[in-house]
């Protein structure tokens, strides 16, 4: 269920950054239908590659993240959401990423985006037995 949730966060997370930044799209045919599928899947990629991948590159990185006290986080972040548009490009949809530049501010707007929908919906745990 937590990661069903986060998928779906994600998503709503990309597809509001896809909007609002330029550099940052979502390929699909145009129709409501087809983009939501693409996000869908596009969320299900970002989701697994921030499980699988970022664990390993944060503990290679841990020696850039001390020399600069945590903003390599949107360094990684910026890769993740890179490497997602990579795995996505063999396909005729998914994400396109236009340059670093643009996925460090993409990242950083996925991050707050993720930030502010995990403090509103739930996340699978019950809270009131503590």
């Amino acid at each position: 269920m937590r990661f069903l949730i986060r998928v779906i966060i994600n998503g709503i997370a990309i597809w509001l950054t896809s909007l609002w930044i330029a550099g940052v799209d979502i390929v699909s045919d145009g129709t409501p239908l087809n983009t939501a599928i693409v996000v869908a899947v596009v969320a299900l990629v970002f989701t697994l590659v921030n499980a699988i991948v970022k664990p390993i590159v944060k503990v290679i990185s841990i020696p850039l993240y001390i020399l600069t006290l945590g903003l390599f986080f949107l360094v990684v972040n910026a890769l993740m959401l890179m490497l997602t548009g990579w795995i996505t490009s063999f396909t005729a949809y998914g994400l396109t990423v236009d340059g670093f530049l643009t996925a460090v501010l993409a990242a950083l707007v996925i991050s707050i985006i993720s930030l502010v929908l995990s403090m509103v919906l739930p996340d699978g745990e019950r809270r009131g037995d503590r």
